[in-house]
């Protein structure tokens, strides 16, 4: 199955009976990053986590007064 990345339009093979092609044939929603950028971007958010100002958004669950 050829697949392109999203952020670096590169067009790569990857196996048809993967999980990242089944994934992709059964919900097209789902988007296909190459290894150099999930790298690129997982080092990127790991320096930011080291500075100490990284917050992940809606973190917080409000508890429920719901029985």
């Amino acid at each position: 199955m050829k697949v392109q990345c999203v952020i670096c339009d590169c067009i790569e093979d990857i196996d048809d009976y993967s999980v990242i092609a089944k994934k992709l044939r059964n919900r097209p929603i789902h988007t296909y990053m190459c290894s150099s950028c999930q790298q690129r971007i997982a080092k990127r958010t790991d320096e930011r986590k080291a500075t100490g100002s990284f917050s992940v958004p809606h973190t917080q669950k409000e508890e429920s007064d719901w029985p």
